[in-house]
């Protein structure tokens, strides 16, 4: 393969030229060409983080806030000299170039443009163009920017070849951070006592101090915001396992939670909320001039940050670091009045969206081979799309104002931890019992498993053994149930009189849940005299408030309760949902061969398929 010649400043300028308002402003101009052995999947997503690049480059930390409009403005004060911007949202086509344009208004520039390139020169190299120039505000301007850009090139050579020799160790690399100075005692012994009180639960102890020594020595930047999903998976450990650890540290004082409603455009926290009870129905983002509320799954995310009085993590910017930070969107561009866009984002086959900025409608995009190789897309119209991996994709603006549309990913990330996950977990609902949800609030928590026992015959248990020793067994088999339950990842929701329900995320943890909770009451057992029936439903389901706890409700969870009829004395009657998710069938199959029934009452529509398992068929005669 021979390598691509790097581009002439003509050329870069004449593919990614300066707004028009300062193409005849007399400017100052640097062009620098770095040649890093990595390839560009590994090197993007590092240099699209222009925060974490410019805190390794030296420099000025930045303050950024939006206004009443939407607009996003700068603040630094770089060498003690004020400087305040406009943030002009950038310009970017993933793996393959980065524009951004900052308007001044205090500082020795009138506006600098930025413009990063990436050119593959093999599977394992990249060439990265990097173009400033800016606009000088007056002579003494000049001379300033012209010696502070010009000394950056050693800086970028340094921080790439950093990289490159990272990637070459370990075929991974991460931004240089700065050296984190010690706890001081009082905070090292606080931390210590959270983890002995962690452990002592039961929680495994290579976890706990994994993340202790993280909360103790970790970049800030990381831990600003500390995603439990995310973190288990850069470590390789059970996320569930970590999530203990953290909730645990939580409780001891070490970590906080927070509740954060998600922006469904950038996909960030649009507002954080220490309590889960002070969550609102609805919110908004200011830069992307939305509101939204929190019933769909992806609103709400659960996040943990360091208690203050272990160490003072703050949020600090040295860029806004668009790319890096809505990593859903492969390109986001601006399309001037009444013209015509082409790109060629690099697309693996799937489905993206398509939209303007501030507006809730969009056009799915298919990418797949058997698909056009162009394709183009007109705000305000129905449109689906179709597209070949690596074809053209036009984005057409008949209005008479400049539109910023973008092309995204349609699937959220799998690393957030949502409602869904927290509420499916006992120890949550032990830890946090006191943890309610707002009387307007209704949390989507997606697809959930809902498990309903009952004891049967338990009105003639209370008339044969009598109210005392009838209550006492029935406590003590909710001992023997809630232990089941836990050991398959479940929690339990509510009781109600003698009967549990109790939630799963996963349908197969349900299955077998139920098969160890008749387990634990088998026929032929000292405890024959207890016996359950099992009714489980997976479908979508709601988060509420009930007295001053979390409930779920809807349909799902209605169908499940009523299922119990269909289950008799070690049995389970389970729903054509449950039963063709993902290992039930095949479970259930390999323990024998289930009866098949339907479900009817005149509230529904058509009768429900239903699978009864027997669990026992040693079932004796009541």
């Amino acid at each position: 393969m021979t390598a691509p010649p790097p581009p002439t400043l003509a050329q870069l300028l004449s593919a990614h030229p300066w707004p028009a308002r300062y193409a005849n402003a007399a400017r100052v101009e640097f062009l620098w060409h770095f040649e890093v052995a990595m390839p560009v999947a590994q090197l993007w997503p590092l240099v699209a983080d222009s925060s974490r690049m410019n805190r390794a480059l030296g420099v000025a930390q930045m303050h950024f806030a939006p206004r009443e409009n939407g607009e996003l403005w700068g603040t630094s004060r770089p060498g003690g000299l004020w400087h305040e911007w406009r943030e002009v949202p950038w310009n970017w086509v993933a793996g393959q170039y980065i524009e951004s344009l900052r308007d001044y208004t205090h500082g020795f520039s009138r506006a600098v443009w930025g413009v990063f390139t990436f050119q593959p020169l093999g599977p394992e190299s990249t060439r990265v163009n990097v173009y400033f120039g800016a606009v000088p505000r007056h002579l003494l301007g000049r001379a300033v920017l012209k010696l502070g850009f010009g000394a950056m090139q050693k800086d970028f050579a340094r921080i790439y070849a950093e990289l490159a020799a990272q990637y070459a160790a370990a075929k991974a690399a991460r931004m240089p951070a700065p050296d984190v100075a010690p706890l001081p005692d009082e905070a090292r012994v606080r931390l210590r006592r959270a983890g002995e009180e962690t452990r002592a639960h039961g929680v495994d102890a290579d976890v706990v101090d994994r993340l202790l020594r993280w909360v103790e020595t970790g970049d800030e930047a990381d831990l600003v915001r500390i995603q439990v999903k995310e973190r288990a998976a850069v470590w390789g450990v059970d996320e569930t396992t970590l999530l203990r650890a953290a909730l645990h540290l939580t409780r001891s004082g070490a970590l906080q939670i927070s509740w954060d409603l998600i922006c469904p455009h950038c996909r960030g926290p649009a507002e954080n909320f220490g309590e889960l009870g002070t969550l609102t129905a609805k919110g908004a983002c200011q830069l992307c001039e939305i509101d939204f509320d929190s019933r769909s799954p992806e609103s709400v995310e659960i996040s943990f940050h360091v208690h203050p009085s272990i160490r003072a993590v703050e949020r600090r910017t040295f860029c806004s670091a668009e790319p890096a930070l809505k990593a859903h969107i492969r390109a986001q561009h601006e399309v001037a009045a009444q013209a015509t866009l082409t790109l060629r984002p690099e697309l693996a086959p799937g489905t993206y969206r398509v939209r303007a900025h501030a507006s809730r409608d969009y056009s799915l995009l298919e990418v797949n081979e058997a698909a056009p190789s162009e394709a183009t897309w007109t705000p305000g119209q129905a449109q689906r799309l179709a597209l070949q991996p690596g074809g053209s994709l036009r984005f057409h603006n008949p209005g008479q104002a400049p539109l910023r549309v973008v092309l995204e990913g349609s699937r959220w990330s799998d690393l957030a931890l949502r409602p869904a996950q927290l509420f499916s977990l006992q120890e949550y609902r032990d830890l946090f019992s006191e943890d309610y949800l707002a009387t307007d609030v209704q949390l989507a928590v997606g697809e959930q498993t809902i498990l309903f026992t009952d004891i049967v015959g338990s009105t003639a248990m209370y008339a044969e053994r009598g109210d005392p020793a009838a209550f006492a067994e029935v406590r003590r088999h909710f001992d023997e149930v809630f232990a089941e339950v836990a050991k398959h990842r479940g929690a339990v929701v509510k009781t109600i009189g003698d009967a549990v329900m109790a939630t799963f995320s996963s349908a197969l943890d349900a299955v077998k849940a139920s098969a160890g909770i008749h387990a634990r009451f088998p026929p032929s057992g000292p405890d024959a005299g207890t016996r359950l029936r099992i009714s489980l439903n997976t479908g979508p389901c709601i988060a509420v408030k009930l007295n001053t706890g979390v409930d779920y409700f809807g349909h799902t969870v209605n169908l499940a309760a009523k299922l119990q009829a269909l289950a008799e004395s070690w049995q389970v009657a389970m729903s054509e949902t449950t039963w063709l998710a993902p290992g039930v069938a095949e479970y259930v199959t390999s323990q024998g061969r289930p009866a098949e029934l339907e479900f009817r009452t005149k509230a529904l529509p058509a009768p429900v398929p239903v699978r009864q398992w027997t669990v026992y068929a040693e079932t004796p005669h009541e």
